[in-house]
């Protein structure tokens, strides 16, 4: 097995593993019969951002970014699915979901009918999910700030925060093996924001358990 193969299946293992974490809210959600303290939007977000890259790994007929996000979507469709069976703001989950379903069907739109095949539509579609990509690993910041000041990591997961480290730096080390930026770069934050993480575990973390929080990734 080459380093592109064993890289290809690090990131295969370790981003299901990443999405896999939200079973735990699934979980709670059956045994409580409520979604009370579950977020929605971080599935909605990841769904989106899955079915995104999805486009770009069939563009670029790359069969590891395409198992990776359609398994991804599939869980993240799931997560939405229980969410609405037990959340009690059905109207406002339903109307965040038909803007995503929105933005989703004016992206395919512009995608295939302004943009030639090819190059071009490939490169737009790249630079589109990373942006996506970078913001979702960049938005957890302002909780990250909160946790400095109160010096309470209780709302952290360090499984997750693991998970991501690994999920991060096998897609970076996948994208160098290709000389493909969209996947390098977009992860890179993944990586930062895991080690800063790492930090504020070893700074402020007690004997106590950390409760689990979905991170947007």
């Amino acid at each position: 097995m080459d380093s592109l193969q064993l890289l290809s299946w690090a990131c295969i293992v370790f981003t299901v593993g990443m999405f896999s974490t939200g079973l735990t809210d699934l979980k709670k959600m059956r045994k409580s019969k409520s979604a009370e303290n579950i977020q929605f939007l971080p599935f909605l977000t990841t769904c989106l951002n899955n079915l995104g890259w999805l486009y770009y790994g069939i563009l670029k007929q790359d069969h590891t970014i395409v198992l990776v996000n359609t398994i991804g979507a599939l869980l993240q469709i799931l997560y939405i699915v229980v969410y609405f069976n037990y959340t009690t703001q059905k109207r406002l989950v339903m109307s965040q979901t038909l803007v995503a379903s929105g933005v989703l069907i004016f992206g395919w739109f512009y995608f295939t009918t302004f943009l030639p095949e090819g190059d071009a539509r490939l490169n737009q579609l790249g630079l589109t999910c990373s942006f996506v990509t970078v913001s979702m690993y960049l938005s957890p910041l302002t909780d990250l700030v909160a946790i400095v000041r109160s010096g309470d990591v209780k709302c952290l997961s360090f499984p997750l925060t693991v998970a991501t480290f690994f999920t991060s730096t096998s897609w970076v080390l996948y994208g160098l093996q290709l000389d493909d930026y969209y996947i390098t770069v977009p992860n890179t934050p993944g990586i930062l924001t895991s080690l800063v993480r790492f930090y504020l575990f070893r700074k402020f973390a007690s004997t106590d358990t950390v409760d689990y929080k979905p991170m947007k990734i």
